[in-house]
């Protein structure tokens, strides 16, 4: 049995050797941000550790990626601030750690139900542009709202725009020593990236922060410091339904972008021999780790992209690294508490400004201009939806973005007229590269790109008609091979146009349907009206039979 134990402990004891190093180099980014991420928020400090001690560990146990590292990130913060910040102005005597309790069990419920319904594929509902759009709104967003602490002024909050005006009319009240506070913590951030590329930069932006408090005394020359904090081991918080109705529109806006920001950093960071992500178990985990951190009034906790790069470049392995994330900061809220009360608020706004512009992604944006116009109107219409709305309005106005830009995409079918690749057998779509490719006298062939359904159905009819109508041809040969399936609607109306195109004097014929398109036309009457004689497997054989019998015998099917 002594032998059994022994061999355990072993094994133990080289899982956490490999990740020791790694998760006291990830602690040391993640720690000082969850604690900036709390202000953002409008809670005390320890409830940033609190999400990097309770989700950290039991997503660590649940979760499906070797390296994601779940505690909370920026868009999450933000989205926190409207709820709480609405809960504490309608319940001033509300505990701020009893409205995050209420918050994370109502994300982590969400979760959950998500999983039981299966909903992983949600994680690609908002797509990349827009999602790029409402980070860069995120981040403004959250520099507006921490430049007043960095500068050492009031203003009354009013939305991003009244904001910044504000901001400029209080320009005659900045506190000059909270000001060098600040920059002096931007220049060691700015100067350890540059210089100590491997360094914890929050750590020691922190640290100097913290000394020069203890040692100037900062706070008697007008700085304001974060002050007494609660240490020791977290105490139950139960989360109060009555918040419920209020608070679920935010629980709902953050569960969706914990859920897509994680299922996004797993997916960019999985190295060959990793297990593979699954979605749906994603959910569980995520949804576990928020309703059990919910009972110490940790805050919503999804993964971040920014620490878990940091945990990989570091040489993470597993999830042991998070377990020695988790340990650091419990080892925080044991023995660090005194220490961290002499920490500058201008040194976490600092802290939070330096990691929120890498939010507002100008290049991302360039490049998404570069290839598609439109998807960055998208991008830009998202960041402005956060700006002017609110970041919980600034989600709906995302998911709608990306909802219509799929419809917009998805009813607006491609239409190819196809041609012959001279002196061969084979066929491309037009296109004025190929000048010499040749169309078939008598002959029009067409091929639509996509699903047919209610919603595009008469849009590529439109397109059909419209190549029909140029060519005049006697026989209208529909290339079916890149249509995946067709729906009722679309089914009837091909029905109407071969009733249509008859009267006409054209015949339609059909080649390459797939078999769920094929057993579609089967079980309709235009199955019957074209009979075996105008369908064909290939467009090659479709080509092959009209060439063959001239201008008034019968095509030869090849079905």
């Amino acid at each position: 049995m002594s032998g059994t134990f022994g061999k355990a402990a072993d094994v133990l004891r080289r899982y956490f050797a490999a990740d020791l190093i790694p998760g006291l180099t990830t602690a040391a980014v993640v720690l000082p941000k969850a604690l900036a991420y709390a202000t953002i928020a409008e809670l005390p400090v320890q409830a940033g550790l609190f999400s990097a001690l309770v989700p950290m560990t039991i997503y660590a146990v649940l979760g499906t990626s070797r390296l994601l590292s779940v505690s909370t990130t920026t868009p999450i913060a933000i989205l926190c601030a409207s709820a709480i910040g609405e809960a504490l102005a309608a319940d001033p005597a509300l505990d701020p750690l009893v409205a995050s309790a209420t918050l994370s069990i109502l994300v982590g419920a969400m979760l959950l139900a998500a999983r039981v319904l299966r909903f992983g594929f949600v994680a690609n509902f908002i797509s990349e542009p827009v999602l790029t759009g409402f980070k860069a709104g995120v981040g403004l967003v959250i520099i507006v709202d921490q430049l007043p602490k960095l500068l050492g002024i009031h203003i009354q909050k009013a939305g991003f725009f009244r904001d910044v005006a504000s901001i400029f009319t209080h320009l005659t009240q900045i506190s000059w020593p909270t000001l060098v506070v600040a920059l002096a913590t931007l220049a060691i951030i700015a100067l350890s990236k540059r210089f100590l590329p491997k360094a914890p930069a929050p750590l020691l932006a922190v640290a100097v922060g913290i000394a020069a408090s203890a040692i100037v005394g900062l706070e008697a020359s007008g700085v304001s410091v974060v002050g007494a904090i609660q240490g020791g081991l977290p105490t139950l918080k139960l989360p109060r339904p009555e918040l419920f109705e209020d608070m679920w529109p935010a629980a709902g806006g953050i569960a969706l972008i914990s859920f897509t920001e994680s299922i996004a950093a797993a997916r960019a960071f999985v190295r060959p021999g990793d297990p593979p992500l699954d979605a749906n178990r994603e959910l569980f985990a995520l949804g576990a780790a928020n309703a059990a951190g919910a009972f110490i009034g940790a805050m919503p906790a999804g993964g971040g992209t920014s620490q878990t790069a940091v945990a990989l470049n570091a040489g993470a392995q597993t999830q042991a690294t998070s377990i020695v994330v988790a340990a650091a900061a419990l080892a925080t809220l044991l023995f660090l508490a005194p220490v961290l009360a002499l920490m500058p608020h201008a040194t976490l706004a600092a802290v939070v400004i330096a990691y929120s512009i890498g939010l507002v992604d100008f290049a991302g944006m360039a490049a998404i201009r570069k290839v598609r116009s439109i998807e960055f109107h998208w991008a830009v219409v998202a960041c402005l939806g956060v700006m002017t709305l609110g970041t919980l309005k600034g989600v709906i106005v995302a998911i709608v973005l990306s909802l219509g830009s799929l419809i917009r995409l998805t009813n607006d079918p491609r239409v190819d007229e196809i041609l012959r690749i001279p002196g061969s057998h084979r066929f491309r779509p037009r296109e004025s590269d190929h000048p010499s490719d040749e169309a078939i006298p008598g002959l029009l062939i067409a091929r639509p790109v996509g699903r047919i359904y209610f919603g595009n159905a008469e849009n590529a009819g439109a397109k059909l008609m419209a190549l029909m109508r140029a060519a005049s041809p006697r026989v209208f040969l529909l290339d079916c091979s890149a249509i995946p399936g067709l729906e009722y609607t679309a089914l009837k109306m091909l029905v109407e146009a071969e009733f249509r195109l008859r009267e006409s004097g054209v015949e339609l014929w059909l080649a390459a349907l797939n078999p769920e398109a094929m057993e579609l036309v089967q079980r309709a009457e235009l199955a019957e009206k074209l009979g075996r004689a105008r369908m064909f497997r290939t467009v090659e054989e479709a080509v092959a039979a009209f060439e063959a019998r001239g201008a008034a015998g019968e095509p030869k099917s090849a079905t």
